[in-house]
């Protein structure tokens, strides 16, 4: 069947699960675009051709597609859980820091236990996923999360994202997608920034605890295409009783041609921080009166990082199919102090340690998708190729007030990988299709340590097959089932140690440098009346043993076989044009799947979250949005004797926005200040004065007083 007459049957049917569209605050009924297209992905032409949405004045948060390597078209919803947000529903409601935007996803928790400088902390799917492992994370093509890093395997700092910038952020969850590789087994999140504002862009914000935050952008035609410009400034202390003291600069400059199926862009981004921070502290030393709720127990900590990048995309569309690549180049660096045990390992001088990575990264991702026909069967088939290449120097030192003392390791690192993928969709009948997909992906790198025992080169390659069907649509419902097999990566140190860098002496276990996953989901997407689109996925997901590199201690860690079993069901509602509600709501059972009589647990792996949201708003006059989000006790400890705190925090907005493009803005961060914490952890540590073996205590890192935050923003 011709695409057109595909598209002609498709508008007649009855049953079809129409497109839904929402509109925030910040935009306009029509410009709301796309959260799921169920009858979409079926082998004709316009899959790799995405929607261009056009600008309206209203939409603060940009409308021009940008041109990138995962842009809308290439995600499509092939999975209960894939779905796809507009900018202007992830600025629709107010939050503390940028990294959660990404709470837009649903099921993902993202909080901070340390300075507003370092990557945040993620939750999802029963996963307690660190600063970024096993959640890949890109902007506009560029990977995020950086492997054999400093921090620890996947450190995913989202600081350099501007949310007023973000055109879409598309979510795939579990290992079924074949161009998804390396540290995505739990979800990927796709961000894209726009290529053209509607209007130009100025903004202050001032608030509680010293916060001051002003962004300017703007657009302008250059030649036959556009040049988009935006910097913000960001000062903040917050309210601990040693200031954050954040100061942050952020820049961007693009210029682009073209649109995002027969175009190119060309991107510089800029970014630097610099903070001190409140790290997680004992309870103990908050119920004694030692300090308060909001101290420390080491002033000197805090960190350093930056960021700068040059990418382009280009795309091109012809009789042949559709063309996509991008390409980046990225230096960053980050030099971080922490202190979380104290004087526990060193009774004279402090705990304290230094971690230091500094790397350019280098990659592109190319891919190529075209139609044909498998008999009398229509076909969509995508190949694509993605190469990354990380020039690392990695470093691990003891330190006092950030004063140097040792050094545990540092090395140079090179490591490089390249995946190879391929899948393919059919569509059977009208309410049938396929997709199958096969990835390889092959790793290999090298160590030179200044431990010449751990120096080396390692190498693994492995195959990850994939599969997906869709049923329907029957009543604007669809039926979706996914399977496939993934892999995680391991920081390459411990694939080449031999002994613990502290003594030059204890022998210890090498990791695998890859490691397997396994994945499966079954789901239904579904309109039951008009405006409500609501969905349910049922999932499993399955980690084999493997070795963690613990970047914290500069050795390796054993870890346990596991499993994930969940679901998640997701609903939007939009009873008016003005007007939408959401409720996203997760169950996780997390377990290892060995015996070991310390328990079964998953330290810190939540069973249930869930938020809720209502905003109203038109393109002028009062709008506003209330946003609650939960996040539910975790086990601290394998036997489940120590369990963390649940936390419910809601947050508010309110403004008015004037015919003239003025608008003002009153955000209210933690509405009904909740005393509750952002993360917790369980482990010995020995504040001075205590037994030289230490306690063990929980430790804590207090979610921020009610703060409230003002903005004056012009639209010209």
């Amino acid at each position: 069947m011709l695409p057109a007459e595909a598209q002609e049957r498709a508008a007649h049917s009855p049953d079809q699960l129409p497109p839904v569209t929402v509109t925030s605050p910040e935009a306009t009924p029509a410009k709301r675009a796309t959260r799921s297209k169920p009858t979409q992905n079926r082998g004709e032409r316009t899959v790799v051709r995405p929607t261009q949405p056009q600008p309206t004045p209203a939409d603060d948060s940009g409308a021009t597609p940008a041109t990138s390597s995962t842009g809308a078209g290439a995600l499509q919803p092939t999975a209960a859980s894939a779905i796809r947000f507009t900018g202007a529903e992830v600025n629709a409601v107010p939050f503390t820091r940028p990294g959660e935007a990404l709470e837009i996803v649903p099921g993902l928790i993202v909080t901070q236990h340390s300075g507003e400088g370092k990557a945040n902390q993620y939750f999802l799917r029963g996963f307690n996923l660190d600063h970024g492992t096993d959640l890949a994370i890109t902007v506009d093509g560029m990977p995020v999360n950086m492997p054999t890093h400093g921090h620890g395997q996947g450190y995913a700092d989202i600081n350099f994202l501007i949310p007023e910038l973000i055109q879409s952020v598309n979510v795939r969850k579990g290992p079924y997608f074949a161009d998804v590789g390396d540290f995505g087994s739990a979800g990927a999140a796709g961000i894209d920034y726009v290529n053209k504002l509607p209007k130009n862009i100025a903004e202050l914000s001032f608030g509680s605890f010293g916060y001051r935050r002003g962004i300017a952008a703007s657009s302008t035609a250059v030649g036959e295409g556009t040049l988009l410009a935006a910097i913000e400034g960001t000062k903040y202390d917050g309210p601990w009783d040693v200031p954050d003291d954040v100061r942050k600069i952020n820049g961007m400059l693009r210029y682009s041609q073209g649109t995002a199926t027969d175009g190119f862009t060309l991107s510089g981004m800029a970014y630097s921080n610099a903070w001190n921070s409140t790290d997680q502290v004992a309870q103990r030393a908050i119920d004694r009166g030692i300090i308060s709720r909001l101290g420390s127990l080491d002033p000197t900590d805090g960190g350093v990082s930056s960021r700068f990048s040059l990418s382009g995309n280009f795309a091109h569309s012809s009789e042949y199919g559709q063309t996509k690549i991008s390409a980046y180049t990225i230096r960053s660096s980050l030099q971080l102090y922490n202190n979380f045990t104290y004087f526990l390992d060193n009774p004279i001088n402090g705990d304290q340690f230094n971690q230091l990575d500094q790397r350019t990264v280098s990659g592109f991702d190319a891919r190529h998708a075209f139609d044909w026909r498998l008999g009398s069967f229509e076909t969509q088939t995508r190949v694509g190729m993605q190469t990354r290449y990380d020039d690392i120097r990695v470093g691990l030192f003891k330190t006092d007030q950030r004063n140097w003392l040792s050094t545990v390791r540092e090395d140079s690192v090179r490591e490089g990988n390249v995946g190879i993928w391929t899948d393919s969709t059919t569509r059977w009948t009208d309410w049938l299709r396929t997709t199958v997909g096969l990835r390889e992906d092959f790793f290999a790198g090298r160590v030179l340590s200044d431990t010449p025992e751990n120096s080396g080169t390692a190498q693994a390659s492995m195959m990850s097959p994939k599969a997906g069907i869709v049923l329907g649509p029957w009543f604007k419902t669809e039926l979706y089932g996914n399977a496939g097999y993934g892999l995680h990566s391991n920081d390459i140190r411990g694939a080449t140690i031999t002994v613990d860098p502290n003594d030059k002496v204890t022998p210890l276990d090498r990791v695998p440098l890859l490691v397997r996953s396994r994945g499966a989901e079954v789901g239904v997407r579904t309109k039951p009346i008009e405006g409500l689109t609501s969905s349910v996925a049922l999932f499993v997901l399955d980690f084999d043993s493997e070795l963690l590199f613990v970047g914290d201690a500069g050795t390796t860690e054993p870890s346990r076989p596991s499993r994930r079993v969940g679901v998640e069901w997701v609903n939007q509602y939009k009873p008016l044009p003005w007007l939408s509600f959401d409720l996203d709501v997760a169950y996780t059972r997390a377990r290892f799947t060995d015996f070991d009589p310390v328990g079964d647990r998953i330290p810190g792996a939540p069973a249930w979250v869930g938020s809720a949201a209502i905003t109203f708003g038109n393109e002028t006059g009062w709008f506003g949005a209330l946003k609650a989000r939960y996040f539910g006790p975790r086990p601290l400890i394998e036997d489940d004797s120590v369990r963390s705190l649940e936390s419910l925090i809601f947050n508010a907005r309110a403004g008015y926005r004037f015919d003239n493009g003025l608008r003002v803005q009153l955000d209210v961060i933690n509405l009904f200040n909740a005393q509750t914490n952002q993360i917790e952890y369980y482990y010995l540590s020995r504040p001075p004065g205590e037994p030289i073996d230490g306690v063990a205590d929980r430790h804590v890192h207090p979610a921020e007083p009610r703060a409230v935050r003002l903005t004056l923003a012009a639209r010209f």
